[in-house]
């Protein structure tokens, strides 16, 4: 039996596409009178809603003035509407373990997520890593909760979307990983095994 979970949040509690088009309006409309990228518009808009705007950068090779603006919006956005989890992440609140959250992102954005899913009342604690901020990785949050709380890797359990941040990070540290896949978009990878409702869960 597993002492602790620690969660992703986009796209592992709720789905970011029911957010994404009202949160993402302001830097996709910026993108859009860049014309720098207009033809690559529709996979951009995609690939934000699922990895952090850095590497969609990268990837689309979007040129650093055009990157600053970009930043300088994401860093202001926040969202003001309600959110709904995954219906089966209500299972997730009824098991007897700590659970942790452990997201990327712009600090202002995080927060307003957390607070429209009202997730304070579900987690122990709630660490949002700032990337213009600090240079710290998932992994390196794992690391602080398993020290401060006195874990070891076999206590704790990591649930994510992505295999290449949380499922990842957890890996390297020996912990066991769950690839939360709601639509089947990815290789089981690293992860210790995939599901796609938490009634699958195994502790």
């Amino acid at each position: 039996m597993k002492k602790a979970i620690i969660f992703d949040l986009d796209n592992t509690i709720y789905p970011t596409e029911t957010i994404g088009e009202k949160l993402f309006k302001p830097l996709i409309d910026h993108l859009k009178n860049s014309e720098m990228h207009a033809d690559k518009i529709e996979d951009i808009k995609k690939d934000i809603m699922r990895i952090p705007f850095q590497a969609v950068a990268e990837r689309y090779n979007i040129k650093d003035e055009l990157k600053e603006e970009c930043m300088n919006i994401l860093k202001e956005l926040s969202y003001d509407g309600p959110i709904e989890p995954f219906e089966d992440f209500n299972q997730i609140r009824q098991l007897p373990v700590d659970r942790f959250l452990v997201t990327t992102g712009f600090k202002k954005m995080q927060q307003s997520k957390v607070k429209a899913l009202n997730l304070d009342r579900d987690f122990k604690g709630i660490y949002i890593i700032d990337p213009t901020t600090t240079e710290k990785k998932k992994k390196d949050l794992f690391k602080e909760i398993m020290q401060d709380n006195g874990y070891e890797a076999a206590d704790v359990l990591v649930i994510g979307d992505d295999p290449n941040s949380e499922i990842k990070g957890a890996t390297e540290l020996g912990i066991e990983t769950v690839l939360y896949d709601k639509k089947n978009e990815h290789e089981i990878g690293n992860a210790t095994y995939k599901i796609s409702d938490y009634g699958d869960l195994k502790l």
